[in-house]
């Protein structure tokens, strides 16, 4: 499409439908009425932040609300006394913007409202920025250009927008991840935060912040909906789209990203092969894969297969958490693995919505649905344990890491019942693990059961996995305002 007076027309006038609150002095009200993200607190100062000269970027994968986020920064900066005619948004995915330099939008949309960008603080949003071929170099001109605007861009493809901002906009771009919605965020969304009670429990001689429930049965039920539909703000609040979440959550999120976002970003042809990669791996997430597995049980070869899974992560629908032995040392050759879904609502889509009598499936995702809460965070220190030595062989699902003396902190055995609170001599792994490595403490989650146990020389700290989700979100969110120094 060749540039001309007529396509400039044209963006004009899209740039006007696209920016309401230049005429209307406030967002649409459909949009100011939905109920902002917990996240949005963290959000928000970093899109205030204008003293360094940086651009934010607002990563996160598809449907997780990161232009409505937008949307409410935008409202927020009304707010506070920005003038309307100030702030601007560009979608870059819009098909008109196509071959059009962020600059050449920026400029025109100035043009309308007789701006001046040398003069005047601007907040410029660019929405979905990965479309735009070289936007990481297109970006990084226009901070270092203009000192009075505060660029803000968003993207879905996370870690290639990380890696080429790491690249490309050194000292100059500052990185936000949104996650889907954690438990944490869905109880207080839905309104139910008052059926949540703090506590501590003593850990090492310290007193650690957890919360239980006055109704347990409540929060498993709010907990399974969560896992079934929750990662999603707009299928949380549309009784529409609950109607019919998997078509939802299958058509406008998978199929896009598996049959638009990634063939586009990678050069992918056999979008056929990389969506029953896909499928069995969310059917399976949860579960211990090896290359070699995977590759006989797919067809795909190991080198491409590789490569599939790192764009599958790269668009934060998948997780590679890597294994230790049972002394908690790291593999020399890492032939085997696991790999969870970042939000159990996706394979749910794919299926169907599983129930507390599902037992061939309930582990895998209550399992799934709590690693959920730590991959916004999930670091090198993250990891599961998984050792087979003679005829001692184990696992242990979340062992948190000392990297310097290469032991355990910490160690989390994920169960959705209360049996072993009734029978703890029967976490025979655990007791392992703990013994090998002469930890004194280790919490097992539960179904409704909250207290501790003497394990031998040992002491188990019992809790309910909703509530254990629940806190480890808290403090997921409470890390990330912590990392911003907020």
């Amino acid at each position: 499409m060749v540039y001309n007076e007529q396509i400039e027309k044209q963006v004009i006038g899209r740039l006007k439908v696209d920016n309401p609150w230049w005429t209307e002095g406030v967002v649409p009200d459909f949009l100011r009425k939905m109920s902002p993200r917990l996240y949005l607190d963290v959000f928000y100062p970093l899109v205030t932040e204008t003293t360094l000269r940086r651009a934010l970027i607002l990563m996160g994968p598809r449907r997780v609300g990161k232009t409505v986020m937008m949307y409410h920064s935008i409202q927020r900066l009304i707010d506070s006394g920005v003038s309307p005619q100030n702030i601007i948004y560009i979608s870059v995915e819009t098909p008109i913007y196509n071959n059009i330099y962020l600059e050449q939008l920026l400029n025109l949309a100035c043009q309308i409202l007789g701006k001046n960008t040398n003069s005047e603080q601007l907040f410029v949003f660019f929405d979905e920025i990965q479309y735009l071929k070289g936007w990481e170099v297109n970006l990084k001109s226009l901070v270092d250009t203009y000192p009075m605007v505060k660029f803000i861009a968003s993207g879905s493809a996370a870690a290639e927008l990380k890696r080429k901002s790491d690249e490309s906009g050194a000292g100059r771009f500052t990185d936000f991840s949104l996650p889907p919605l954690t438990f944490y965020e869905y109880i207080h969304l839905k309104g139910y935060e008052n059926i949540m009670q703090p506590m501590t429990i003593e850990c090492h001689g310290d007193q650690l912040k957890t919360y239980n429930t006055i109704d347990v049965t409540r929060l498993n039920g709010l907990f399974l909906d969560y896992i079934n539909y929750g990662g999603y703000p707009e299928v949380v609040f549309s009784d529409k789209i609950r109607e019919n979440p998997g078509q939802f959550i299958r058509h406008d999120i998978i199929d896009k990203v598996l049959l638009r976002d990634l063939p586009s970003l990678y050069g992918i042809s056999d979008v056929q092969e990389l969506n029953s990669l896909f499928t069995m791996i969310a059917y399976h997430s949860g579960s211990q894969f090896s290359y070699e597995g995977l590759s006989k049980e797919s067809g795909v070869k190991k080198d491409t297969l590789k490569k599939y899974i790192n764009y599958l992560e790269a668009a934060f629908l998948i997780k590679v958490v890597r294994r230790t032995d049972d002394t908690a040392k790291r593999y020399q050759r890492e032939t085997q693995f696991k790999i969870y879904l970042t939000n159990p609502s996706l394979r749910c889509a794919l299926f169907q919505p599983i129930t507390e009598q599902d037992q061939d499936a309930i582990g895998d995702m209550v399992e799934t649905a709590v690693y959920a809460q730590w991959i916004p965070r999930l670091s090198a220190e993250i990891h599961y344990a998984n050792w087979r030595s003679g005829k001692q062989e184990g696992e242990v699902d979340i062992v948190g890491l000392d990297i310097a003396k290469q032991k355990p902190r910490w160690a989390v055995e994920v169960k959705w019942t209360d049996r072993y609170y009734e029978r703890p001599t029967e976490l025979t792994s655990l007791k392992y693990f703990m013994d090998k490595n002469n930890m004194d403490y280790a919490m097992v989650t539960s179904m409704t059961q909250l207290g501790a146990k003497e394990f031998g020389e040992r002491r188990l700290q019992f809790i309910p996995t909703a509530c254990y989700a629940y806190t480890v979100a808290e403090n997921t969110l409470r890390q990330a305002k912590h990392s911003y120094g907020l």
